[in-house]
């Protein structure tokens, strides 16, 4: 089991109704505790790097972690590229063992999006290495056409498509009520019958904004996607959701109280750890949320 194809990932999600938690990491504590939640919960997990994390901490150290500890852990897990903007950073991956990636051309034209995305999957097919792909634009009026969605899947042959239906990045993700449009997600579902990708989903729980503005921060209007929503979305067909600033807000917010708790603490461990144990909190809410607690069985 341990390290395997995203496709593997992404068919089992599809097959048996439920969705794979996609973690971003960028350093040593996040990876650890995602794969470590993820072994105590028994579910599969994609684990991912940005661009801008890449940029942070160099490909070839957030890789080399994941692969010194590949055979420690028994759950079905994925390497995976997180918003891939060229064809250079998808190669990138392939060459530091990624075992699935996204490429995202949202903002291009169709055809220049369809273009491109196929020219990767030619890349990852030979490799066995999943591709993602995103169609429309989040946090915009572009939504996905469900009869684009079908053109897009046939013309590229991707393993997973990343929809917009009405989601967006980061901390504010509705200007008034909270609001996704299932009937659209299922009608994308029912025309492409394939792993569907949710980003932007991050439920922004209140009790650790609060905590932040509590101790000094200054993050306002933040609204993120209720989990009753997000449920509900996964019930009518997405298989893989992202996960970023929720972890985020865990450990800042964490991280604010015990620095206020005990002002003339030196030493960075006695701070980090107590705070990756509320992030760790935040991804079991997650796993048992996306409903992949104790799916690991079905993979061996």
């Amino acid at each position: 089991m341990a390290l395997l194809s995203g496709k593997v990932l992404f068919e089992k999600a599809n097959e048996h109704g439920f969705a794979v938690g996609a973690f971003n990491f960028s350093n040593m504590e996040f990876l650890k505790a995602i794969l470590e939640v993820a072994q105590e919960e028994e579910a599969p997990v994609f684990i991912q790097t940005s661009e801008s994390a890449i940029k942070y901490a160099g490909i070839k150290f957030l890789a080399g972690m994941v692969h010194s500890v590949r055979d420690d852990f028994k759950v079905p897990f994925a390497l995976h590229l997180d918003h891939g903007r060229s064809v250079e950073t998808v190669l990138l991956a392939l060459r530091h063992g990624y075992t699935s990636v996204m490429i995202d051309m949202s903002d291009r034209g169709f055809e220049e999006n369809v273009e491109i995305t196929r020219k990767v999957v030619s890349l990852c097919a030979p490799l066995n290495v999943s591709v993602e792909a995103e169609l429309g634009v989040l946090g915009s009026d572009e939504l996905t056409g469900p009869e684009e969605a079908k053109k897009f899947v046939l013309r590229t042959g991707i393993d997973a498509l990343a929809p917009a239906i009405g989601t967006a990045h980061g901390i504010l993700k509705f200007k008034k009520e909270a609001s996704i449009d299932i009937e659209r997600l299922k009608e994308i579902k029912a025309l492409t019958n394939m792993p569907l990708v949710l980003h932007g989903a991050s439920g922004v729980y209140y009790e650790y904004v609060a905590e932040i503005n509590r101790y000094g921060g200054d993050i306002r209007e933040a609204k993120g996607l209720p989990d009753s929503m997000l449920r509900k979305a996964i019930e009518e067909g997405i298989n893989k959701v992202n996960t970023d600033t929720d972890l985020r807000l865990a450990f800042i917010a964490s991280l604010r109280r015990l620095m206020h708790e005990d002002r003339s603490q030196t030493d960075p461990r006695k701070l980090i750890k107590p705070a990756m144990d509320e992030v760790k909190e935040v991804i079991k809410r997650r796993l048992r949320l996306y409903g992949s607690s104790g799916k690991a069985h079905l993979f061996l």
